[in-house]
């Protein structure tokens, strides 16, 4: 059995929060996931790690032997990669930014490309991550900027000692549909008790997800909805809507084309909820200078806001 490295960052994260839900919802997978990591991990070390007869959940010896060589290992390997990154100079041109997948594929393409006409014809690259991956690298120092929703219902959880952030926009999440063949939407909400609406839903971890159930509880309405099919991306949920297959809550800039086409219609007056969109960066400081493009953009930024 060969240990993937994210086995030891959730190991970490269990020895340090003592709870197996508290991680899995920090690691933004569901429990029985995280359990079945944790699990693969034992089985690889050939020992128990956990002692699950008490609670809080306390280490094993073997445990607590683990949990210090994890340490060392994951900022051995943090370093290192900080080192051979340093070793590309034609990197320092290059501003890297971490974004969830949604963002990337809806967001983010329109926005460098009106950087480029009103700022500069800057070098980006574009790293794709689930929110909470998107989050570790900019901790971990492996990206310049951090792009993301916020909302105060599940507000980002980073230090505004360290990092400071600018807001971008505003995005829309509300619930769309494909027309039938008389040009009306397929399903319309609320839907009833007792047939409920097919719902394509995003996986329990995915951020917006987490967005839609809160709208949800919100409604002063009851909301019945079947999930026939649930995936991490907007993107998935999108294509699946365009078959005709149920409603999905999407944001506004992944379907402004469809829904302008007809391809897509609202299936819900009133059940929106309005995201922003924020970029986040480590603040410099003498022993972490930002990278020149990096710092023009922000000021850029900065000067756009005020």
């Amino acid at each position: 059995m060969v240990m993937e490295t994210k086995w030891l960052e959730d190991f970490v994260s269990l020895a340090e929060t003592r709870s197996f839900s508290r991680s899995a919802q920090l690691r933004h997978v569901t429990q029985p996931a995280f359990s079945r990591r944790i699990q693969a991990l034992e089985a690889w070390a050939g020992s128990d790690l956990v002692d699950r007869s008490s609670y809080p959940t306390r280490l094993t010896p073997a445990g607590e032997t683990l949990y210090a060589q994890a340490l060392e290992m994951l900022q051995g390997l943090q370093s290192t990669r900080a080192m051979l990154r340093g070793h590309t100079a034609a990197a320092q041109d290059v501003i890297e930014f971490a974004v969830p997948h949604t963002l990337a594929f809806t967001f983010f393409p329109s926005w460098v490309s009106a950087l480029r006409e009103n700022f500069s014809p800057i070098k980006s690259r574009l790293i794709a991550l689930n929110v909470h991956d998107a989050m570790l690298r900019l901790v971990e120092g492996s990206c310049d900027l951090l792009m993301v929703y916020h909302h105060e219902a599940q507000p980002i959880a980073l230090d505004p000692e360290r990092y400071e952030m600018v807001v971008l926009g505003e995005e829309s999440l509300a619930p769309y549909v494909a027309p039938g063949a008389d040009g009306a939407p397929l399903y319309v909400l609320p839907g009833q008790a007792s047939r409920p609406l097919p719902y394509l839903g995003y996986a329990p971890a995915a951020y917006l997800g987490r967005m839609v159930d809160f709208l949800l509880k919100q409604s002063g309405t009851s909301i019945h909805l079947d999930r026939v099919y649930e995936t991490d991306m907007a993107e998935g949920l999108k294509a699946m809507a365009l078959e005709g297959q149920g409603l999905a809550f999407l944001p506004r800039s992944a379907v402004k084309k469809e829904v302008k086409e007809a391809r897509l219609l609202s299936a819900g007056v009133g059940l929106e909820v309005i995201l922003q969109i924020r970029l986040y960066r480590e603040k410099p400081s003498g022993k972490q200078p930002a990278k020149s493009a990096a710092q023009a953009l922000w000021s850029y930024l900065q000067s756009q806001v005020n």
